[in-house]
Formats: structure tokens, C-alpha cells, sequence
């Protein structure tokens, strides 16, 4: 029995597992723990769970297609898509599998797209096809394209609830959850890892294992440990306009990606809401705020692929900002998740760059994750 305070968090312990960040991905590994028996607090920073990059994004379940072949995030986002489908059947999650279109709009996308269509294949995507135009506009007759790939496999989830639900989980099988618990730092000693605790009565925890997965602060947090190789963090906003009106396409619509970004595409909420984005505006600090300005550069976007969207049907919704590990201009890299045999320093894994596909891939990361923490 832990004799912690979790209202602010009481005198030192020693615990087992520690995970830093309770978002999606922090929830879903302890879960994973506490499902093969490991003692697990998660240590928030915030007073709820999931309120940073999990609680902004687009809820899609992603099927796997736009991630290289063998990656971490090809491999974890197909084995997660199905992993969260049977999760959010059996644990009754609004989930809705909507399928997705991507578009080519001229020939040079053609070749992208199929090059797109191929890689999907490689990595073990279900149910890909491409079809020309003219099908495309049989299953959405506001779309314009040339061909588009067909992804029955894409849907939309309530990513709040999905959090909810594998706290729940969590928790049954004995993890604990302390919120208001910002953790300062850290050191690997002989008998565990030394954390630091601030907030209201700072205090110190020694434990066997320590995870890692603070999003837009990971970077930070593994310096805070003493990690080498921790990556140079870089932030990069993604803007959201909500469409006012019907909705145009009953399936999410996509263009091919940018270096950045998956492209201003069309998604909507479990209520049908529409929405567009997000785009890409690399920024230095953290800031929400969505200048209505932009929609100056969404409409152009979207004009490629839907013609009749019409001025001021978009409307300021919400933005998110990608933990990204790179900087603009370079190739999106791979998740990384380093472990004493990556960064040196035993007992301690780190997530770094957990962007999209990160929602879809959670359980699968955690599984992951679970199984580093199991070796000695």
C-alpha cells in the first residue's frame, strides 16, 4: 500500500513505476502496467487528465498508409488502429468509422498518391483502393480530384472519453493518478530513480521504473533526468476552422501530405460538426489562439479539392501544437523512445516527438513500453 497524498502529493515513497504525463499516451502505458501487475502512479502536472496535446487534435483514427514502411509509427498506428477499435467497441466509446478519401487533384499528385496507395500496402493497411474521379465523386459529389485512395479503415473517436475509459481501466487494476503533481526532475541512482515533485508540498518519490510522456515538454523533462541524446524540441501549431452549414462529405477528405502536416483536411466531431485543419505555423512559444487571418490560406487549400465551399463558412475553432522533434523544412521523424540502452541511463524510458499518429497508436505504444520496462 502507498501511503502517498495524492491532494498535492505527501512524504517520499518508493514506488515501482512512475509515469510522467497523464495524456493519452501516459494513461495508456499505465494501464498497460497495471494490467501485468506493476504498482503505478502517474504523476500530472494539471488538475484533470488530458488536457495538453491529447485534448487538441482531430480524433482520427488513423489507418497507417502515410507513415514509412517498418517505422515506429507505421508499425504502432496499424496494430494500434485495431487495438483502439476493439477497445472502443467493448468499453463503449463513441467511435465511428467514417473511412477516408485522399485526393490527387493533377498528375503530379497522381504519382504521389500512388506511391501513398503502395507504401499503405507495405505497411499492412486493409481495404486500400484507389478509384478515379468520377468514383470518387459518386461517393462524394462535392469532391473534385483526379483518383483518390479509398481508406475504410480511417474513423473519428470522443478522444476524451477514449482517456476516461483507460483511466478507468487504469485504476481498476490499481494504478493511482496524483494531479496537481509537477514533476521538477530527477536522478538515476543505485536503488531507483530520485524524482522531484513541486506543487503545494513538494516531496521526493524513488522508483523502479520511470516514463517519460509529456508531450510538448518531454524534451525538457528527459534533460531534467540527465538523459543524453535528449532531442532539440520545436513547436509547431495547427490551426482548426469549424464549417458553418451542412457538412459536404460523409467520409474525412484529405490531400496528399506536407513536410509538416498530414495537409488542411476535412474532418468532423462524433456530433457531425465539419471542421478543417489543421495547417502547420511553427511558432516559438505556446499560444491557442486562432488568428482568423488564416482562413485566408484554408480557403485557397481547400479549393482544390472542394471548389464550392463558399467565403466566410469558416469560422475560429481551436488549435493544437505538435511536439515535433525537427524543424521546418526537414523530414518528420520517427517516434523515439529511448531506453537505458538509447540515452545510457538506467531505469528511465523516454517519449519524445509522440505527434500524429499518436492517438491512434496509444495502446499499441503502451504495449511497447510495457515490455522495455519489464528488462532489467
Amino acid at each position: 500500500m502507498l501511503n502517498l497524498c495524492f491532494d498535492g502529493m505527501g512524504m517520499a515513497e518508493r514506488i515501482d513505476c512512475a509515469v510522467i504525463g497523464a495524456g493519452v499516451v501516459g494513461l495508456a502505458i499505465a494501464r498497460a502496467l497495471a494490467l501485468a501487475n506493476r504498482e503505478v502512479v502517474v504523476l500530472e502536472a494539471r488538475e484533470a487528465i488530458g488536457t495538453g496535446i491529447s485534448s487538441r487534435n482531430s480524433e482520427v483514427i488513423h489507418a497507417g498508409m502515410h507513415f514509412a514502411t517498418g517505422s515506429l509509427k507505421a508499425r504502432f498506428c496499424v496494430a494500434g488502429n485495431a487495438l483502439l477499435r476493439d477497445f472502443a467497441a467493448t468499453r463503449h466509446v463513441p467511435f465511428r468509422m467514417t473511412g477516408k478519401l485522399i485526393v490527387a487533384t493533377d498528375a503530379e499528385e497522381e504519382k504521389q498518391l500512388v506511391a501513398l496507395y503502395q507504401q499503405g500496402l507495405a505497411n499492412g493497411v486493409q481495404g486500400l483502393e484507389l478509384v478515379s474521379g468520377a468514383e470518387a465523386a459518386r461517393l462524394e459529389p462535392a469532391l473534385s480530384c483526379r483518383m483518390a485512395m479509398v481508406s475504410p479503415n480511417t474513423g473519428i473517436v470522443d478522444a476524451h472519453a477514449l482517456m476516461l475509459a483507460i483511466r478507468g481501466e487504469a485504476e481498476a487494476h490499481g494504478a493511482m493518478i496524483a494531479l496537481g503533481s509537477p514533476v521538477e526532475g530527477g536522478v538515476s541512482e543505485a536503488d531507483g530513480v530520485r524524482i522531484r515533485v513541486g506543487g503545494t508540498e513538494p516531496s521526493e518519490l524513488i522508483a523502479n521504473r520511470v516514463i517519460i510522456s509529456t508531450g510538448l515538454d518531454a524534451c525538457r523533462m528527459g534533460l531534467a533526468f540527465g538523459l543524453a541524446n535528449a532531442p532539440t524540441p520545436y513547436l509547431c501549431k495547427g490551426n482548426y476552422f469549424t464549417l458553418a452549414g451542412a457538412p459536404p462529405f460523409k467520409r474525412l477528405i484529405y490531400p496528399l501530405p506536407e513536410r509538416a502536416s498530414l495537409g488542411i483536411h476535412y474532418t468532423c466531431d462524433m456530433s457531425g460538426q465539419g471542421r478543417f485543419g489543421p495547417d502547420a505555423e511553427w511558432i516559438e512559444s505556446e499560444n491557442y489562439d486562432v488568428d482568423p487571418k488564416r482562413a485566408a490560406s484554408f480557403y485557397s487549400a481547400i479549393r482544390h479539392y472542394w471548389p464550392g465551399v463558399e467565403d466566410r463558412t469558416l469560422e475560429p475553432a481551436y488549435a493544437g501544437i505538435r511536439p515535433k522533434i525537427h524543424g521546418p523544412g526537414t523530414p518528420r521523424p520517427d517516434f523515439v523512445i529511448a531506453g537505458p540502452e538509447q540515452h545510457g541511463t538506467a531505469g528511465i524510458i523516454a517519449l519524445y516527438g509522440i505527434e500524429s499518429p499518436g492517438l491512434t497508436s496509444s495502446l499499441a505504444i503502451a504495449d511497447y513500453v510495457r515490455d522495455i520496462a519489464a528488462q532489467d
